[in-house]
């Protein structure tokens, strides 16, 4: 199952939706609009007084505005054309990314054994840092300290007593401490393998092998399955 697009944002998971689904509500709004304005002007010459026609000047008036939206229209459906055309070109360029891993700020998924490759960022001021573990209906499974250091941690699948969590698809927030408040919580960004492109609301989504959709514009780094090096 693949999950709603996600983002930098709050934890333990994030959505965002694209901009040109209101483009394409507008445009619709707007043929309406000209549909409409287009029925008026038929019913008002159509039904017009002989002995007191409209005014000539009004007429030219009314046939502007109806070239005006009709322009409008024209406009909006050639700029909607031209996103989808280059959506589907950065869609195309990026198709190499498939089967490559590639960080961001996602859920990460875990198949029981394979350690998690997290790059977690805490504040530099914390003086103690937790990364906490949500699992895909977003319940707390776990808490693991961390040294206040951004370099990469390999989750071994653990939540921190001990006991190994199921295979399944998990999210990290790492939270910083100083004097035992917290001062920084966000979402940790993980290496996950790009399964599958996607073109969602004129942008590229990335689908990864958690299920997760993220937009290409996210990601923060690229590299081959192979190279999963780091702390654990």
């Amino acid at each position: 199952m693949t999950t709603a697009i996600t983002g930098a944002g709050a934890p333990p998971s994030t959505n965002s939706a694209g901009g040109a689904a209101g483009s394409q509500s507008a445009t619709s709004a707007l043929t309406s609009d000209f549909e409409t304005f287009l029925r008026l002007m038929t019913t008002q010459a159509k039904y017009q007084d002989p002995l007191e026609p409209m005014d000539s000047s009004d007429y030219t008036a009314q046939l502007a505005q109806f070239s005006s939206v009709e322009q409008q229209v024209m406009t909006n459906e050639t700029l909607t054309s031209m996103l989808s055309a280059l959506s589907l070109s950065n869609m195309s360029q990026l198709t190499g990314w498939v089967g490559k891993e590639v960080r961001a700020q996602a859920a990460a998924h875990f198949d029981g054994s394979t350690p998690v490759a997290i790059a977690p960022n805490p504040a530099a001021v914390a003086d103690e840092v937790k990364m906490v573990i949500y699992d895909a209906e977003e319940n707390e499974v776990g808490r693991i300290d961390l040294p206040v250091s951004a370099e990469p941690y390999q989750w071994q699948g653990d939540n921190g007593d001990g006991e190994t969590l199921p295979e399944g698809s998990y999210t990290f927030v790492v939270e910083s401490y100083s004097d035992d408040e917290v001062i920084l919580s966000e979402v940790a960004e993980v290496y996950g393998r790009v399964e599958e492109t996607q073109s969602v609301n004129g942008e590229v989504a990335l689908i990864l092998e958690s299920g997760s959709a993220i937009l290409a514009s996210s990601v923060t780094a690229l590299r081959d399955p192979d190279a999963d090096t780091g702390s654990s």
